[in-house]
């Protein structure tokens, strides 16, 4: 049975600031009926690496705008693509469809649907939740990791940072996302504001926004047993802790937003224990949770520590 879900009008991302990307749609996922999948395919088709960008909560494709140029102008092919219930993809309306596995299983069936292959898987936030469990699917298919502010929870006990947050998003049904990237990045210019609220003409469009806390698999406390709701992706991501340990063999790179309170430095020096041979990170002073808005020199030292520039 298909599901009922909201489109976004094409006319809210006609004026994008340093967005010139045309979108490109799959409407065929498996399991994935009626529904459409956005993403951006820049750079040679036939190039020999292939960045797949995923991104987190409440953002969409558009936060790689700065990283996507780098890229492509060393000869290489960058997509980005949104989640269901993000950006220009279509918006469930029931906020119980948003699970783990619905947004697991579409981005590996994405992978499988564009045959991607000698990929550089570049996550953050919920882009790392989830597509750092991609790759054990497919391991001859991922060749390098660039990886940012996120995390493999599996049960941990939430801190107070991300406590706060989810806290906060529940009080907020309707949350002004433009606002929140604006708090959490204030770099952003009016334009760019506007850019990430444009997939969300109103509340009715937010389903994924007010669900994706609630997925994390993190404990409200030091005594609280998971919710079934969060505990979906425990195990998905305890085997996702035991590739990237034991089996992972490509080439990575981590950069840290220092000022995220969330998934900044401890956090990320947890995940780097976890990846093997994960080098020492790039430290952005001044970035916070959504690093990529520092982009452009993440993704060239990137390209230089990969020897692909």
């Amino acid at each position: 049975m298909a599901i009922k879900a909201l489109r976004t009008p094409d006319e809210r991302f006609n004026t994008l600031d340093a967005w010139p990307y045309a979108p490109k749609y799959v409407e065929d996922l498996k399991g994935y009926d009626g529904l459409r999948m956005h993403y951006v395919d820049e750079g040679p088709k036939d190039a020999d690496v292939t960045f797949l960008c995923i991104h987190g909560e409440p953002s969409w494709a558009y936060l790689f705008r700065k990283m996507i140029p780098v890229f492509t102008g060393a000869g290489h092919r960058a997509i980005a693509v949104d989640m269901f219930g993000f950006g220009r993809s279509d918006k469930p309306v029931d906020d119980d469809v948003y699970r783990y596995h619905f947004h697991r299983d579409s981005l590996l069936e994405f992978v499988e649907r564009l045959d991607l292959k000698n990929v550089c898987l570049v996550v953050q936030d919920w882009g790392g939740v989830l597509g750092l469990t991609l790759p054990m699917e497919a391991p001859d298919r991922y060749s390098r990791l660039l990886v940012m502010n996120t995390g493999l929870p599996t049960g941990e006990n939430a801190g107070e940072g991300f406590a706060a947050w989810r806290a906060f998003n529940r009080a907020n049904p309707d949350l002004n996302v433009g606002g929140l990237m604006k708090r959490a990045t204030p770099i952003l210019t009016d334009a760019e504001v506007d850019a990430y609220n444009a997939p969300f003409p109103d509340q009715s469009y937010k389903g994924g926004v007010r669900r994706f806390p609630e997925l994390v698999m993190l404990k409200e406390g030091p005594d609280d047993d998971l919710t079934k709701i969060a505990s979906e992706g425990v195990e998905t991501s305890r085997k996702a802790r035991e590739f990237w340990s034991e089996q992972w063999s490509g080439d990575s790179f981590m950069a840290v937003g220092m000022q995220d309170p969330v998934l900044g430095p401890p956090a990320m020096a947890f995940l780097r224990s976890i990846i093997k041979n994960c080098p020492e990170p790039m430290e952005v002073a001044e970035a916070g949770h959504f690093v990529q808005e520092w982009g452009e020199p993440i993704a060239k030292a990137a390209l230089e520590k990969f020897g692909i520039a």
